[in-house]
């Protein structure tokens, strides 16, 4: 497994924009794919984005699809996600999570896909 500490989150006005970071430790990162999920008060934690080994594939849940991005770099450990045009209803404790994939270009979209997760950041849009 590998340890991640998300950053980046804060208070944005909607139709703003943030830059979310995922740091991961370890010396095997660029075998892992990588996940962003979301959790609202009161309801499940949701899929958002997720990108490959090389980052030559990415999926989007359909509700941040042309908004989001997400990006990495694999020489600095690191995962992205960039949210432009932000909506009240993105507020939520978003999480980073990993899996071991080595260079499969099929990456899970499910919560029980990941085996390895951050301790989450607030991401509050106020309208």
């Amino acid at each position: 497994q590998v340890q991640l500490v998300e950053s980046g989150g804060g208070l944005v006005q909607a139709g703003g924009s943030l830059r979310l970071s995922c740091a991961a430790s370890g010396r095997t990162f660029s075998s892992y794919a990588m996940g962003w999920f979301r959790q609202a008060p009161g309801k499940e934690r949701e899929f958002v984005a997720a990108i490959t080994w090389s980052g030559g594939n990415t999926y989007y849940a359909d509700s941040v699809k042309g908004r989001f991005t997400i990006s990495r770099d694999n020489a600095k450990n690191t995962v992205y996600l960039q949210m432009n045009s932000l909506k009240p209803e993105d507020t939520a404790v978003y999480y980073c999570a990993a899996v071991r994939r080595g260079y499969s270009i099929v990456v899970p979209t499910s919560r029980s896909g990941y085996d390895s997760w951050g301790q989450g950041t607030q991401v509050t849009v106020s309208s």
